[in-house]
């Protein structure tokens, strides 16, 4: 099965807490704090494996996430960072963040991209003392991995593309300048999914792809081709085919007229790309048939070969013409990731501390994820450690906004499931 779209979340690893702990050691009096600090969590990367062809196995697994760091242990050991978790996908792969859009990374080169950073280890408590405060009972988290939605999105990496409507040759037009073994039958929709070939002519080759199924409508979805559009975007040029027989009662100009408009309608950027018609089934084309279609296209200042892939009559010339167009163009195209919007990266870095509050049966309920992992290392039995607690709701807001919804001294806060008593 052919799949080239898919929807995956991934999450860097989390890292890992600091600790606390204090030094024992014999004749060795009042050890002063040793919480070593945690580990690093492990990173997403995404890496190019070319025994893939599809992305078929992120239909069956859509959640990928990585280690968590080890946490810090005593004698200032630290915390064991966890292994990067590399995810595999066929040459081609763009991949975006599925909520805005945004590219992260077009997996075109061997390179691999880390696409999601795991979250740093938190600080140990011996980072904590101080002249004032020599035995810090508290230690901080491990800050969270960067975690997205994201979809991937093959588009095939080919120099040619080849376009036309159903049945008019492109498959038997691919085999016989390649090694490519598509299906072909005298019958709509024997291609369903693009198929590649490596064409070699003397020293040079090229990649060609055949793109299936357009038919009028298939930039507006309609139809097989709509699917498949997306692989024509990287083609340096297309090499359009068209069946000059009219064999079938249609019109080859009409045709010819009618793939370009779909081209046109799913990326104007593809109208304006370099283009050769092939007026194939020319074996079973009058003279008059011939000559009226290719006055029709070089009036337009295209190239026209004459040929029929059938019998190979001028694929050996239409070979030589793409070697030499080709020279002429730049490389395939590759798609430049996009800088992270100032908000989002707010929110990642935590800049813009989010939070609710909202009141139930006289309790104050707080929401806010960012505070999660703050709150797994507060000792409400610790001093020190409440301190801190406080000065983190007092900078973000929380204190000020509790405040301005009228909580008096003595009322139930929770925040997540830590409930405790407001005071002034």
């Amino acid at each position: 099965m052919f799949v080239d779209k898919a929807k995956i979340k991934i999450k860097a690893g989390d890292g890992g807490d600091g600790a606390v702990s204090f030094h024992r050691e014999k004749y060795v009096a009042a050890g002063g704090p040793d919480g070593g600090d945690g580990g690093r969590g492990g990173d997403i990367v995404f890496q190019v494996d070319d025994n893939f062809s599809t992305l078929i196995d992120f239909r069956y697994k859509r959640k990928y996430v990585a280690e968590r760091g080890q946490n810090g242990s005593s004698r200032n050991c630290t915390g064991k960072s966890a292994e990067p978790l590399v995810i595999r996908v066929p040459r081609g792969t763009l991949i975006r963040d599925a909520n805005t859009g945004r590219i992260m990374a077009d997996m075109s080169s061997d390179e691999p991209k880390i696409l999601a950073k795991g979250g740093i280890g938190g600080k140990g408590n011996v980072h904590f003392a101080t002249p004032t405060r020599q035995i810090p009972k508290f230690a901080k988290p491990g800050y969270p991995g960067e975690e997205f939605e994201v979809t991937l999105e093959l588009k095939l990496l080919a120099d040619v593309g080849l376009v036309g409507f159903p049945n008019v040759g492109k498959s038997t037009l691919i085999s016989v300048v390649s090694a490519a073994k598509p299906k072909i039958a005298n019958y709509h929709f024997t291609t369903l999914t693009p198929v590649l070939g490596v064409v070699k002519s003397e020293e040079k080759s090229f990649v060609m792809a055949d793109i299936p199924g357009l038919i009028e409508g298939a930039g507006d979805g309609i139809g097989l081709g709509h699917e498949f559009l997306r692989h024509v975007e990287r083609c340096r040029l297309i090499v359009h085919v068209v069946d000059v027989s009219g064999i079938e009662g249609r019109d080859p100009k009409e045709d010819f007229r009618i793939i370009n408009e779909e081209l046109a309608k799913f990326n104007q950027e593809l109208a304006e790309r370099p283009q050769i018609v092939a007026a194939n089934k020319s074996d079973m084309a009058t003279d008059e048939q011939i000559a009226d279609f290719r006055s029709f296209i070089e009036e337009k200042g295209i190239e026209f070969f004459c040929i029929s892939a059938a019998t190979t009559k001028g694929t050996h010339e239409l070979v030589n013409k793409i070697v030499e167009v080709l020279d002429t163009l730049p490389p395939i195209k590759e798609y430049e990731a996009e800088p992270v919007p100032q908000a989002e990266l707010d929110e990642m870095l935590g800049v813009d501390k989010k939070f609710e509050i909202f009141v139930e049966d006289g309790i104050y309920y707080v929401e806010a994820n960012w505070l999660q992992p703050i709150m797994r290392t507060v000792d409400p039995d610790d001093y020190s450690s409440l301190q801190y607690f406080q000065r983190v709701l007092i900078n973000s807001g929380i204190i000020a906004k509790l405040e301005e919804m009228g909580v008096q001294e003595g009322d139930t806060v929770d925040i997540d499931g830590f409930e405790f008593d407001f005071i002034y």
